[in-house]
């Protein structure tokens, strides 16, 4: 996670340029590749505003690309086929990802496998906030909240939190990961392909783009294996509910402008919605089918004020965590401001580290049900709390965008 915040990513509208835990933007292309974004781990190799872009995929899992896009990609030195064959692990090229209006991001089969997906690591792992950048006349923010201890989820995960996962994308430093939630589809009430994680896990921000074969794999390690156990474990014992390529990803224009691997900036609007597809088939079921549930986004959360509690849900993944055990922490959040003209966020007391970036944070909304508010984005360089941006109108536009642009699908 970036100190202050967690590893996770973003884009925005326009020409997608964004930072490390990103702003509002869109990214897609439902075939066989994918871009990814900032994450919690690494090992190898348009309302509120946002990028996108979006390509098809036919019965024999041929990328066709509209011919506008094709030659955009073109202008920029982007040959698909190459791309497809590796030539994603070229980073030299990474300005088009910030400035190309269409992003794509096709699957390639089999690439997240067992071993690719226990190795992602934190690449900011080194990195985190000095509590003393919160110090100064930035609006209102209450005393540091003491560490609460985070917990293991009990196996198998997906009897208490089915909705949640892992994303895994490729960065300039190697193989990444963050956590990720399922969340209702507005326009497919009971079968939607949403899920939720932050802007930075999916986009570098202000100095980077996009991050390449983001996929999400939803109760990843169900059964609780060790990281030894894993070592030998089959891809479905791994990822017992598939593997689901983004192919299409939205974030804030804030992220994609402010956002950095370290530091607050863009925090508030840390956020990001993929749109995901199944790598291998799902017998015609959604991703909210297959998983058997996925929560409502409460976009009108009350103030921190008057939160009682929340959950943050997520794979730390930084020391003394490995990234392969999902853990919770439950506090009352208090409040953190980073600059007076943005949002405050919410701050709990938790343990986990980077790897947890873009995790669920859930709370009771006003029907006594659980429901998303936010989901981790930042933490200090040594551990102890998480801050979450709230969502509201830029965090309504990027959902609201990304569903209505599968609405008829």
């Amino acid at each position: 996670m970036r100190s202050i915040r967690p590893p996770f990513a973003a884009r925005r509208g326009r020409s997608a340029r964004g930072r490390t835990s990103p702003v509002l933007a869109a990214v897609g292309l439902a075939a066989a590749l994918a871009l990814t974004a900032t994450a919690c781990n690494s090992g190898d190799d348009t309302a509120g505003g946002g990028a996108t872009a979006s390509a098809a995929q036919n019965g024999d899992d041929k990328i066709q690309i509209p011919d506008d896009i094709k030659d955009k990609l073109k202008d920029h030195g982007i040959d698909i086929d190459k791309w497809k064959n590796g030539a994603w692990k070229n980073w030299d090229k990474d300005d088009w990802l910030r400035e190309a209006d269409d992003f794509i991001n096709p699957i390639i089969k089999d690439l997240w496998d067992p071993d690719r997906m226990r190795e992602a690591d934190d690449p900011h792992k080194d990195k985190g906030v000095d509590e003393s950048d919160l110090s100064g006349d930035q609006g209102v923010t209450d005393p540091t909240p003491a560490p609460v201890t985070a917990q293991a989820v009990k196996a198998a995960y997906h009897d208490s939190v089915p909705e949640a996962g892992k994303v895994f994308f490729d960065s300039p430093e190697g193989t990444m990961v963050c956590s990720a939630t399922v969340v209702q589809d507005p326009a497919h009430p009971g079968k939607s392909n949403l899920v939720w994680t932050a802007g930075h896990c999916v986009h570098a921000g202000k100095k980077g783009g996009w991050y390449r074969n983001i996929a999400f794999v939803p109760s990843y390690n169900d059964s609780g294996k060790t990281a030894a156990q894993l070592e030998s474990a089959k891809r479905e014992e791994v990822a017992p509910y598939g593997v689901w390529w983004s192919d299409w990803a939205q974030t804030s224009d804030q992220w994609i402008e402010q956002g950095g691997s370290t530091g607050g900036q863009g925090a508030p609007y840390d956020f990001a919605v993929l749109h995901v597809t199944p790598e291998k088939g799902s017998g015609g079921k959604s991703l909210e089918e297959t998983v058997g549930s996925a929560l409502p986004v409460n976009f009108s959360a009350p103030a921190v004020t008057e939160v009682s509690s929340i959950t943050a849900t997520g794979y730390p993944a930084a020391a003394p965590f490995d990234g392969q055990t999902l853990y919770q922490c439950a506090d009352k959040p208090g409040r953190l401001s980073i600059a007076k003209p943005d949002p405050t966020m919410y701050r709990i007391g938790c343990t986990m580290t980077g790897g947890s970036s873009g995790g669920g944070w859930v709370a009771a909304g006003s029907d006594g049900k659980p429901a998303l508010v936010s989901n981790t984005s930042i933490g200090p360089v040594k551990t102890g709390w998480l801050a979450g941006p709230r969502l509201g109108d830029v965090a309504k536009g990027v959902y609201d965008s990304v569903s209505g642009k599968f609405a008829g699908q």
